[in-house]
């Protein structure tokens, strides 16, 4: 088996190279136009600190969305155009970044996304929704464990093409330092879920083996839902979520 294929991504979509600059140059034209609130702090080093959208009027609550990268790349800036639909909704919407590894271990980057949620609540009353995105879909999903940060403020998770079971991840190249006692101590699949969340396990049915059997894996030790579209890969499956009337948002805001 070779583990660093089994995650790798833009090998097997078509420009999937491109994606990166897209990205940004749309998170980028988002920002020029929307209300907004950036690099607030969480906390005292240099990546701590979310962007907040805000609607028109007073907001229904938040949705905090956490980006993914496998933990090393990116940071919030390249994801503003997502917070469209939860904004068109009425809905507030918050992305943290976090310090990546190599220099922040996976337990400490998880204790960073707690405080980010924390902070986020906050500053805005009401329901906090959590969604993410590859290996802000493993974050989101630990947040929704039993030592859940805010019990009775989390309503909703969405897990988009998350990684809930790290164990595997040791026998990749990525610069992530795990060892065998943090990879089950940070694993989802491996952990109880908050009963007081509704999660959802959500994947492109274009998407790497492997990212479906994760899906799988936390659907099955959950017991929650799981949904496979059918024609969006690993990169396309988020853009649901700057379209007001999409599944995705009728998921998370339900």
């Amino acid at each position: 088996m070779d583990w660093d294929d089994a995650y790798s991504n833009s090998a097997y979509i078509p420009d999937g190279d491109s994606y990166t600059a897209r990205w940004a140059e749309a998170a980028s034209r988002f920002r020029a136009t929307a209300k907004t609130q950036l690099d607030r702090s969480y906390g005292p080093s240099e990546r701590e600190r979310y962007d907040l959208f805000l609607p028109e009027g007073t907001p229904c609550g938040t949705v905090v969305f956490v980006h993914g990268g496998y933990w090393h790349l990116f940071d919030k800036s390249s994801w503003s155009h997502l917070a469209a639909g939860p904004l068109a909704r009425g809905w507030a919407v918050a992305m943290p970044s976090y310090t990546l590894a190599p220099e922040a271990r996976l337990t400490e980057i998880v204790r960073q996304i707690g405080q980010a949620v924390t902070s986020i609540a906050e500053a805005v009353p009401g329901e906090v929704r959590l969604t993410g995105h590859s290996a802000g879909g493993h974050l989101v999903t630990r947040m929704s464990c039993a030592d859940s940060p805010l019990p009775g403020r989390i309503a909703r998770t969405l897990s988009i093409s998350g990684l809930h079971d790290l164990r595997p991840l040791m026998k990749t190249s990525m610069p992530l330092r795990l060892d065998e006692a943090e990879a089950a101590a940070e694993s989802p699949a491996l952990l109880k879920r908050h009963q007081d969340i509704t999660v959802t396990a959500w994947v492109g049915a274009k998407e790497r083996p492997e990212l479906l059997r994760q899906t799988a894996l936390l659907a099955e030790a959950w017991g929650v839902g799981q949904v496979i579209v059918p024609g969006r890969h690993h990169f396309d499956v988020i853009d649901a979520l700057a379209d007001p009337n999409s599944a995705m948002i009728a998921e998370l805001l339900s």
